[in-house]
């Protein structure tokens, strides 16, 4: 079974239906004991960086969240659940992330182009791995769907997997062990996020 993370954000129920799609079992939950029980785990997110940390923190999943990933067990970060792998954020100073991943969350830098980044944009595939690899199966430039005001930037370049161009080269996706996590929605990417998804599920 796989748990999708219920902290009143995201579009926990677009990934619900795309997972179910799949033919996986699936279950949008904030019950502990049901994540602590899953297969693997997805960690969606929209809206601001300091209001996902405090509804994810209200639910007291946090440490459960931290205990699992430190087991070993599988993460996929969509969108502002990315970002809230990282320590922290330029979109709220002096709030903490999970700190999963070290680094940090920008603003992002294009003068002449509308923020946020929104709509359909090509990646850079720029790391495939043996075991647990997204982009199986997928060119090397594949189009996703992006709605996003910020980008990680992690202390070790090496964990960027993906990358797009909008007025600088933006993370798109990054990997680090067991936590894997996309800035764009694969619910929202057509069949080449439905692939994304599978590649998640079946590694």
């Amino acid at each position: 079974m796989i748990a999708v993370i219920d902290y009143g954000v995201g579009n926990l129920f677009s990934v619900e239906k795309a997972v179910t799609a799949l033919g996986a079992p699936v279950k949008v939950t904030r019950e502990a004991s049901v994540i602590r029980a899953a297969e693997k785990i997805i960690l969606p997110g929209v809206g601001a960086f300091g209001d996902c940390m405090e509804n994810l923190e209200a639910t007291g999943l946090v440490p459960v969240i931290r205990d699992l990933v430190t087991s070993g067990r599988p993460l996929l970060g969509i969108c502002v659940g990315l970002q809230i792998l990282f320590d922290g954020s330029e979109e709220s100073p002096g709030v903490r992330g999970l700190g999963l991943i070290p680094g940090m969350v920008r603003k992002i830098q294009a003068p002449g182009l509308k923020v946020p980044h929104m709509g359909w944009n090509s990646l850079n595939i720029r790391a495939r791995r043996e075991k647990a690899d997204l982009f199986a199966g997928l060119s090397a430039h594949p189009y996703v769907y992006f709605v996003h005001s910020y980008h990680a930037v992690p202390e070790d370049a090496s964990l960027v997997t993906a990358t797009t161009e909008y007025g600088e080269r933006l993370t798109a996706a990054v990997a680090r062990g067991n936590l894997q996590a996309t800035q764009f929605h694969p619910e929202k990417s057509g069949d080449v996020g439905l692939q994304i998804l599978r590649n998640f599920i079946s590694s």
